[in-house]
C-alpha cells in the first residue's frame, strides 16, 4: 500500500537437506532491482512505512504458514537461510551445516534467545546446533510459548 510491488515477496531459502524453496512473506521493503546481501537493521531505509509495522509486528511472517503446509517448513526449528549466505557460513562456522537436517521454521531457539536479523551469526548458529543436536517436544513446546512472550522484541 505505501510502495508499488507485490504484496507478496519471495525469496529463495535453503533447508532440509540443503534443499532449496521459495519462502513467502509479506512485503516490507521497497522493491529492488538487485538482491541485496545485507541484514535488516533497525530503521532500515529500504522499509516502507507500512513495513516497519509489520516487521515489528511480526505480520510479515504470516504468509510462511504456506511453507509449512507445502511441506518446505515446520512451524519450529532453525531459520532458514539464504543460499549466498549458507556458501559463506559453511566455510566460515564450524558445524553450520548441522541446521539444515532439520525442516527450517517460522521461529526457533536461536529467536527466543533474542538472535534474530542483524544479531551474532556466531551465537544464532550456536543455538540452532544446540536444538537440533537435543531436540525433543517439550523443546518445541517450550519455543512455541517463549515465541508469543517475545513477539515484539527485535523485529524491525
Amino acid at each position: 500500500m505505501s510502495s508499488p510491488g507485490p504484496i507478496i515477496f519471495k525469496q529463495k531459502r535453503v533447508g532440509n537437506n540443503r534443499k532449496e524453496f521459495c519462502i513467502y512473506k509479506f512485503r516490507s521493503m521497497r522493491v529492488q532491482e538487485n538482491e541485496d546481501y545485507n541484514w535488516t537493521k533497525e530503521n532500515d531505509p529500504r522499509n516502507t512505512k507500512l513495513g516497519k509495522f509489520i516487521r515489528k509486528t511480526n505480520i510479515d511472517e504470516l504468509p510462511q504458514f504456506f511453507n509449512i503446509l507445502k511441506g518446505d517448513m515446520s512451524l519450529i526449528g532453525p531459520r532458514p537461510e539464504r543460499p549466498f549466505f549458507v556458501d559463506k557460513f559453511r566455510d566460515e562456522i564450524p558445524k553450520y551445516m548441522i541446521k539444515h537436517h532439520v525442516r527450517p521454521g517460522m521461529t526457533g531457539y536461536a529467536q527466543i534467545h533474542g538472535f534474530r536479523g542483524n544479531t551474532s551469526i556466531q551465537k544464532r548458529i550456536e543455538y540452532d546446533i544446540y536444538y537440533v543436536e537435543n531436540w525433543n517436544f517439550f523443546m518445541d513446546i517450550k519455543i512455541f510459548f517463549m515465541t508469543f512472550r517475545n513477539f515484539f522484541k527485535n523485529a524491525y
